[in-house]
């Protein structure tokens, strides 16, 4: 049952060399475009790569990650608001899509996609993994897949058939992601109950010796998602918005 399967899943990075009929493929996405989108207007698009070569383009953009050469797909789910402009041109309709909240919109129905169709593929026994790294080098993607203006990578996917069972991460309690009727603010009490759990797992604690810190939160703030990284890359995606004609 599709609960039963949201429970125990996990991300898979090794998969084997099994192929993914187009059938299934198709059929998969088909699934996903049955899902809630801005005005029914499916501002998206998805680029899928199965070419080794073309694997081997897009490598770079994702800091050679090897699940992206490796996996018999990668799919690159894009913000597309280019194939609604053009529709509306040619049905004398003039549409104002070049603009921010229309990039919001479009990145939105975006990712609505791409988690209804990666729900539906791990239903059918696929591996998935999430690439961030589409947003980090877009410019370096819209490059290799060639995107047009109005168009811009929200996120990736690589998928396969499993080659791995890999154990599955912890996630902080449901009491740290829900408020009842209004925000309610965390407490130093609350926060070191929420991390609790997850600061005490063995492998965490391993993280941060093998890391030299003092915290498992400094491993996140130093090591993995620094503020200069975090700034260059957001100079980098606004650049990519301004480029995709989506700012002005």
């Amino acid at each position: 049952m599709l609960t039963d399967n949201m429970k125990t899943r996990r991300s898979i990075r090794q998969y084997t060399d099994q192929d993914i009929p187009e059938s299934l493929l198709n059929e998969l996405l088909g699934i996903a475009t049955r899902a809630s989108n801005t005005g029914n207007m499916q501002l998206y698009s998805v680029v899928i790569t199965r070419d080794q070569v073309n694997k081997n383009k897009m490598a770079p953009a994702h800091f050679n990650q090897k699940m992206v050469t490796t996996a018999p797909v990668v799919l690159t789910f894009c913000a597309d608001v280019n194939r609604f402009v053009k529709w509306a041109q040619q049905r004398k309709a003039k549409a104002g899509f070049n603009n921010f909240q229309t990039f919001i919109a479009a990145m939105i129905d975006t990712i609505i996609f791409a988690q209804a169709f990666c729900t539906a593929a791990e239903e059918k026994g696929l591996g998935i993994c999430y690439l961030g790294t589409a947003t980090y080098n877009a410019d370096k993607l819209i490059e290799a897949l060639s995107l047009p203006k109005l168009v811009v990578p929200v996120t990736a996917v690589t998928m396969g058939w499993p080659a791995e069972e890999p154990a599955q991460p912890e996630r902080l309690p449901l009491q740290a992601v829900i408020h009842n009727e209004s925000y309610t603010d965390y407490s130093p009490a609350s926060i070191d109950d929420l991390y609790k759990s997850k600061e005490e797992l063995q492998a965490n604690k391993q993280y941060v010796m093998e890391n030299k810190k003092e915290t498992l939160a400094q491993v996140f703030t130093d090591i993995r998602y620094t503020k200069e990284n975090n700034e260059y890359f957001s100079e980098v995606y606004m650049r990519v918005l301004k480029e995709q004609g989506f700012i002005s």
